[in-house]
């Protein structure tokens, strides 16, 4: 019986420092190389996955912006995608008018970019965009018009929780909005996406794919409920939000003690 293992990156996979220990490398390496089905499932894009998973050398599709899109971890190119299309142009153009500049992230004739107004930033985002400083992504404007272009398929914005809290009801008819705490800087952020972009959608045809007949997931955090809800069988790392531990099949070891890791190792088969 074919299985895929999927898990979260941050705050699950990835130790508090952003970073994998060489327990978790060594352990997914050699489960890979005997053939396990493994890859991951991340709120994060495949640039800055890709930078704190060095060393895995995964070769199956992987999971990024929270099930927008199936891309290939090497090379970037895109199984699937998930866009926003006109519903994410009235978005931004809603948010500007608000007073809220988001961060837009769209695909330009194959290339990816993140836009934003560096004069225009809260803290929080002037926070963030302090991270992806050296990032070719970036992709600063001067106009709100200038956040439009491309195909838009993910906005973020970090705010205050109550300013965010009212913009998320504006719209979560319209399109998926997750509103939540960055574990790193504590920071508050609302993204909107495809109500089609989900990690469980993502999982479920990256298990079809493959020809699986079983799916087993790692996580920590409230945007990996929807995958709890579609697996055989779930597991939430012991720092994992209270609500999400309610929901999964066990609890593991936490993420300073490679608590994934160490379940694949003693666990996983093909």
């Amino acid at each position: 019986m074919a299985t895929l293992f999927l898990s979260d990156l941050d705050g699950t996979l990835l130790r508090p420092e952003q970073n994998l220990s060489q327990f978790t490398v060594d352990t997914v390496r050699a489960l890979v190389s005997e053939g396990v089905r493994f890859s991951y499932a991340t709120a994060r894009s495949v640039v800055t996955a890709g930078q704190v998973t060095k060393g895995l050398t995964l070769d199956l599709p992987v999971i990024v912006h929270n099930g927008a899109f199936l891309r290939y971890p090497g090379t970037g190119k895109i199984l699937s995608g998930h866009y926003l299309g006109e519903a994410g142009r009235s978005i931004v153009r809603e948010l500007t008018d608000r007073g809220l500049y988001p961060l837009v992230y769209s695909m330009n004739d194959g290339v990816e970019r993140f836009r934003y107004m560096p004069e225009r930033m809260s803290d929080g985002m002037a926070r963030f965009i302090g991270t992806r400083s050296a990032d070719p992504r970036a992709w600063p404007v001067s106009t709100p018009e200038e956040l439009l272009e491309g195909e838009i398929y993910y906005i973020t914005c970090v705010d205050e929780v109550s300013v965010l809290e009212r913009t998320m009801e504006a719209y979560r008819d319209r399109v998926r909005c997750i509103l939540y705490k960055e574990i790193y800087s504590g920071d508050m952020f609302l993204e909107f996406m495809s109500p089609d972009a989900t990690k469980a959608g993502a999982a479920l045809e990256l298990k079809e794919r493959l020809g699986c007949d079983r799916l087993v997931v790692f996580g920590d955090g409230r945007n990996d409920l929807d995958l709890f809800r579609v697996a055989d069988e779930a597991y939430a790392v012991a720092n994992a939000d209270e609500e999400v531990k309610a929901a999964a099949t066990a609890v593991i070891g936490s993420n300073r003690e490679d608590g994934v890791a160490r379940w694949l190792q003693k666990n996983a088969c093909l």
